[in-house]
């Protein structure tokens, strides 16, 4: 039997697992779910000086392999991680792991939806062009529905009269989501959710705090590689706005782009690669709209965004904007991430009551 599998993301094992279950003719087992474990793993057996999502994503497929997986998938990028695929299925094939591998983006580390049509042919000789096209639609409605929920979540969360309730109700929504039998049924159950996730009372004050997180897209996704660093802020009763998401990553960075450099053009004359342009001008939006604070985010030594940084650090400065950034590796100390968070909050509350 064939038995897929694919790295974890956040919550996006959702309509991902929607997606290879109705477009393959393989069964779908999700990785188990990140723990210190899956770190440990890819740590051990990752070069040393490769980013922490290689090392978290090669965790992810030994576990997978461990549980009877025998395909596993793997996606591009727009940095040095699109050339990932490779290194880690030899690293993988050398521990005596049996498997196939599926890439869907193409030689240059990128994914279209004839590469990626292409792969799941192979996968389901039998797969029409017109169920591809249903399915991957279907697929992309489900993320942007969850991300604008998740929008709304992260401004309201740590306002909530009981923090867990709209874990609770969150969790319960991907549940209904993953069960979904086709397009009425998925905006059905959004809108209901919409409903309900209002309901939940909230004391939220008109002047709270309001902080924008930035940064490289796995360490702001996947909440365990940043040590939750979201649901942190949130207990310390903060607004969080984060660009970064799935429909960003497929869609709205794709129509921005031609646009960035116009709106940085003081600050910068060229692209950096992956999402550093980005983040400069998020940076410069975030101050622009008198933001308490900022939080970047990234692995260690990932080049592109330590390209950024200096700039980054013009532009807040320009606009008096605190901003801190948070480097994750194997060696990243959770106390540590902690500790500088509660600094980092201080300091913006003490700045807002001065003035």
């Amino acid at each position: 039997m064939k038995i897929i599998s694919f790295p974890h993301m956040g919550d996006y094992e959702i309509p991902i697992k929607f997606m290879l279950t109705n477009l393959t003719s393989c069964k779908v087992k999700v990785a188990p779910p990140i723990t210190k474990k899956t770190l440990i793993l890819g740590t051990k057996y990752s070069p040393d000086f490769v980013c922490i999502p290689f090392k978290y994503n090669l965790g992810n497929y030994i576990e997978a392999l461990d549980n009877g997986a025998n395909i596993l998938v793997q996606a591009g990028g727009g940095c040095r991680f699109g050339y990932y695929g490779e290194a880690q299925m030899q690293i993988l094939k050398g521990l005596g792991y049996k498997f196939e591998f599926c890439s869907i983006a193409n030689d240059n580390g990128k994914m279209g939806p004839k590469t990626i049509y292409k792969a799941f042919k192979k996968l389901n000789p039998s797969l029409s062009i017109f169920k591809y096209i249903y399915y991957v639609l279907l697929t992309m409605l489900m993320i942007i529905l969850m991300d604008r929920i998740d929008i709304k979540i992260r401004k309201n969360i740590g306002f909530t009269v009981n923090f867990k309730d709209y874990l609770k109700l969150k969790n319960e929504m991907l549940n209904r989501f993953s069960q979904t039998k086709g397009l009425i049924n998925l905006i059905f159950n959004f809108y209901k959710y919409k409903r309900l996730f209002k309901k939940i009372p909230l004391n939220k004050p008109k002047d709270c705090l309001k902080v924008g997180i930035i940064g490289e897209l796995y360490t702001c996704m996947e909440p365990f590689a940043s040590y939750n660093i979201e649901i942190e802020l949130a207990k310390m009763g903060v607004e969080i706005e984060r660009y970064t998401d799935l429909t960003y990553l497929l869609i709205t960075k794709h129509l921005n782009r031609k646009y960035l450099l116009k709106r940085v053009k003081s600050y910068l004359k060229y692209h950096l690669g992956a999402d550093a342009l980005d983040n400069i001008a998020r940076t410069k939006s975030l101050g622009k709209r008198k933001y308490h604070g900022i939080i970047h985010t990234k692995p260690f030594a990932c080049m592109p965004e330590v390209s950024a940084i200096p700039i980054m650090d013009k532009i807040a400065k320009d606009y008096q904007t605190p901003i801190i950034y948070f480097s994750f590796d194997s060696q990243t100390s959770e106390e540590g991430i902690k500790t500088r968070l509660e600094a980092f909050y201080d300091m913006i509350a003490m700045k807002r009551s001065h003035k």
